[in-house]
């Protein structure tokens, strides 16, 4: 396969808390969740726990390349939890990730997303599939507080933070490698060009492949830049992540 990819954070910003990692046969995204101001019990930040999540779970999909991915992310976790052992675990807005991996093993394509990085997959009859985890955005609009008692619940939404038993409610999809041609991995600053901006997934997979994760960063940006203020919901910019691989020959 040929990957590609971009992780960028925003200029002048905290720092960038999405992460990547490309191995020989699997990809890993995060998407560190941004503290909101409430008390963590934690003394690492987001960055430190994308960073230990992610090397977890690298370790896993070596040491167990056939392993299943709800299996992979229920060890990951409890591995990062094992690494801040005097931090109050049982806090329900410890440092938080969404997740994102793809796994190529014995002739199958394995995808998982928690939260809101989703996986999207164009099989090479040229039907594109988003594979998302929607619990997030079916949640009103409400304070902080109620958003944190909702966290890691069923009556809510799920993310990799303290919890191994969150990857259980993980969505998990499989093909057949040789009915994939391409695949992506995005963070929710790249997906809002097709939540906000108007794009189709299938706009998106073709510029990722025609003109490269960069092209579609570029893009994100020029339609925050464009917008009114006022204009939106939350941050104007997000950090932003797109790993692109295609599977087939390339070019249409």
């Amino acid at each position: 396969m040929q990957i590609s990819s971009v992780c960028v954070g925003v200029a002048g910003g905290p720092g960038n808390e999405d992460f990547v990692l490309v191995g020989g046969r699997f990809v890993v995204v995060l998407d560190g969740a941004t503290a909101n101001g409430l008390p963590t019990g934690c003394e690492h930040g987001v960055g430190w726990l994308v960073g230990r999540l992610g090397g977890a779970l690298a370790s896993v999909l070596v040491e167990e390349p056939g392993l299943d991915l709800r299996e992979v992310l229920r060890e990951g976790i409890a591995r990062a939890c094992a690494l801040h052992p005097r931090c109050d675990l049982a806090n329900p807005d410890s440092p938080s990730s969404t997740v994102a991996l793809v796994r190529e093993h014995d002739g199958w394509l394995d995808c998982l997303t928690l939260a809101d990085s989703p996986v999207v997959v164009e099989t090479v009859d040229g039907a594109v599939t988003a594979i998302v985890d929607d619990r997030l955005e079916r949640l009103p609009p409400m304070e902080r507080e109620a958003v944190s008692r909702l966290r890691n619940t069923d009556a809510g939404f799920w993310v990799a933070s303290t919890r191994p038993e969150a990857a259980d409610r993980a969505v998990t999809r499989r093909y057949r490698t040789a009915e994939v041609r391409s695949f992506a991995l995005l963070s929710d600053g790249v997906t809002r060009l097709v939540e906000r901006f108007g794009w189709s997934w299938e706009q998106l997979m073709e510029t990722l492949e025609k003109q490269g994760p960069g092209e579609v960063v570029r893009a994100v940006r020029e339609a925050e830049l464009a917008m009114s203020e006022g204009g939106f919901l939350g941050k104007r910019h997000d950090d932003a992540t797109a790993v692109f691989g295609l599977a087939g020959p390339a070019g249409r």
